[in-house]
């Protein structure tokens, strides 16, 4: 098993509401790859209740079968869809951690 975790920062000119509708759709569209890309058994986008302590504004904390599905992860389609479409046009930061289980 593999943890994939991700730490984003949003872009400095996303606030208030919409940095609300960009979260919720970040959220909604990562976890809903859970079922649909082969070997990702858990999938989570921690953006809610966030404490002014944060230098992140969302965490996806992932669970995959192994590295091999990590790779295919990576390039799965309905992840590239999630990532360019509701991700990567609103972050500026992004952190990784990939570690074994």
């Amino acid at each position: 098993m593999v943890k994939h975790v991700i730490l984003w920062k949003l872009k400095a000119e996303i606030t208030g509401e919409k940095k609300a509708q960009v979260l919720k759709g970040i959220k909604e569209n990562l976890e809903a790859l859970k079922g649909v890309v082969p070997g990702l058994v858990e999938i989570k986008v921690n953006c809610e209740k966030v404490l002014s302590s944060s230098n992140a504004d969302l965490m996806l904390d992932s669970t995959l079968e192994s590295a091999e599905a990590l790779k295919g992860y990576a390039v799965h389609p309905a992840h590239v869809a999630a990532a360019d479409g509701y991700v990567r046009p609103y972050t500026e930061v992004r952190l990784c951690l990939d570690y074994e289980l």
